[in-house]
């Protein structure tokens, strides 16, 4: 009995030290620099008492410069599962009080058990990122270490969701894993991202730029694209990680969860009649759309600063959850362009591998012009969306609220890329381009020889658009399914979602296609 209280007491203590990480000194360094620990960022994250850890005692098997006399309590990583919201969940949380949380051989093994069962047991992996990088005393063994988690990243993409908060460093190939991952989380002045640090940039190219510019959460939201939310403190990061969570399923093989609504499906939207301007010209804040529509208003928006000119993101319609994604007039007239396509195609993309219904709000004058947007490659880009539409199987309802010209309109899932449902809007207007551009084309002859052009050419410009820019002429081919009030759209688009729920579609057996990345 004596032998096993001294055992016990031995698993105790060496449990102890293990959750103590580097140790009272270095918690407190963490702590001062405004950051939580691995194991206090898992306790806000992970439901109360639901973490069970994998792994504790895992250790390193370095032994050049000096590493055999290095203990690395936990190998500078937090490992294990837990619930959110009752929902299995596979976590890691770098541990930067340990050795920077720099990752090794042993420490990249155990993240890769991690996604390993989370692929096995289908349910959502999350990895929490503070790390210093490879850890140079181990050299090529670490660099391998990355190669694995990346391809197992690969590997789960699509099957499972996979997210990733950078709640402190991260730089050189240790950035991949994130970039590989679905949703990229950033914390305000905590976190960076960069392939290479300022230091390097300074010596081989001469620029100068701090941290907090080259990769910060602010740079990487609004700049670069990377980071798909942007978090004032860590606590707020776990909290909407808690949040997105709700809206999305455990694997590929399920629906995302049905959350009974009291915002009753049949509501109508009066205010919405008022929030539109009929004149085309006139910008307006789609978002004010969305929230009208969907259930109790409530809409968590993606990438919300990156390509501000289209919006995306989760909200429930009569409690199905529901991909938007919308053009926004508030910002370069909703034109679309290379960070646009981008943003929304792989939106698609991820709605579509995970089962989620999407609704796409139109309002498009068409592709953004210029120079700099064809020699960028929106051809290339533009391509995207084209492609991630034409591929999604989920159901797709389009609804046309003003302006859909030329490829812009078959960009934003026109009945040509395969919605199964397109209603518009009186107000909308579907023609190959606007009527100022038609008009200046078909009649500019006669506007030449008019006595008064400039009165000649709003007449015509007024006849085009009575002719031809309406919905109308799409409706009559089929092309539109309805013309609706726009006080009944919530009621319109609840009763269709249930009706194509359950929607099945194949594609040809292939390996894959050609994504034009």
């Amino acid at each position: 009995m004596e032998e096993i209280k001294v055992r016990l007491a031995d698993l105790e203590a060496r449990r102890a030290k293990i959750i103590s990480g580097g140790g009272e000194e270095r918690i407190k360094k963490q702590h001062a620099a405004g950051k939580l620990t691995a194991r206090e960022r898992l306790n806000l994250l992970l439901d109360p008492g639901s973490f069970l850890e994998l792994d504790q005692f895992v250790r390193h098997r370095a032994v050049d410069f000096g590493m055999q006399a290095v203990d690395a309590p936990g190998e500078g990583v937090v490992t294990g599962s837990g619930t959110i919201n009752g929902q299995q969940v596979y976590v890691y949380a770098q541990d930067f009080t340990v050795l920077g949380g720099s990752l090794g051989e042993m420490h990249a093994a155990k993240i890769c058990k991690i996604i390993d069962l989370a692929l096995k047991t289908g349910v959502p992996v999350i990895g929490l990122n503070d790390s210093g990088g490879a850890r140079i005393q181990e050299g090529v063994a670490a660099l391998n270490g990355y190669g694995e988690i990346f391809r197992r990243n690969t590997h789960a993409s699509g099957v499972i969701p996979q997210i990733a908060a950078i709640m402190g460093p991260c730089a050189g190939g240790a950035v991949y894993s994130p970039g590989l991952m679905d949703f990229i989380f950033m914390v305000d002045r905590t976190s960076q991202m960069f392939i290479t640090g300022p230091q390097v940039i300074k010596a081989v190219t001469g620029e100068e730029v701090n941290p907090e510019e080259l990769g910060g959460a602010s740079t990487h939201s609004s700049k670069s694209g990377v980071a798909h939310f942007h978090c004032h403190t860590e606590e707020d990061c776990l909290y909407l990680i808690r949040t997105l969570m709700g809206y999305l399923p455990a694997n590929n093989l399920e629906d995302p969860p049905y959350l009974s609504s009291n915002d009753p499906p049949e509501r109508l939207c009066p205010n919405l009649l008022n929030l539109v301007p009929v004149d085309p010209n006139k910008a307006y804040d789609v978002k004010e759309v969305i929230h009208g529509l969907v259930d109790n208003g409530l809409f968590l928006e993606i990438q919300a600063q990156f390509a501000p000119n289209i919006v995306i993101g989760l909200a429930r319609l009569n409690g199905f959850v529901t991909g938007i994604i919308a053009n926004q007039p508030h910002y370069l007239a909703g034109c679309l362009d290379i960070n646009a396509a981008d943003k929304a195609a792989r939106f698609v993309r991820f709605c579509d591998a995970f089962n989620i219904p999407l609704l796409t709000l139109v309002d498009t004058p068409g592709y953004l012009p210029g120079i700099e947007q064809e020699h960028g490659g929106i051809i290339r880009h533009g391509a995207k969306l084209l492609y991630a539409y034409s591929e999604a199987t989920v159901p797709k309802m389009t609804l046309i609220l003003r302006k859909a010209y030329g490829g812009a309109y078959l960009a934003m899932c026109s009945r040509s890329l395969g919605a199964d449902y397109v209603a518009a809007w009186p107000t909308a207007e579907i023609a190959v381009m606007g009527p100022e551009g038609a008009a200046n084309i078909i009649f500019r002859e006669e506007i030449k020889q008019a006595e008064d052009p400039v009165q000649t050419r709003q007449e015509k410009i007024a006849a085009y658009r009575q002719k031809f820019a309406n919905p109308y002429i799409a409706a009559g081919l089929g092309i539109v399914d309805a013309i609706i009030d726009p006080g009944q759209t919530r009621r319109e688009l609840t009763r269709l979602l249930q009706r194509l729920v359950n929607k099945r579609e194949t594609r040809p057996g292939k390996k894959h296609g050609n994504f034009p990345v």
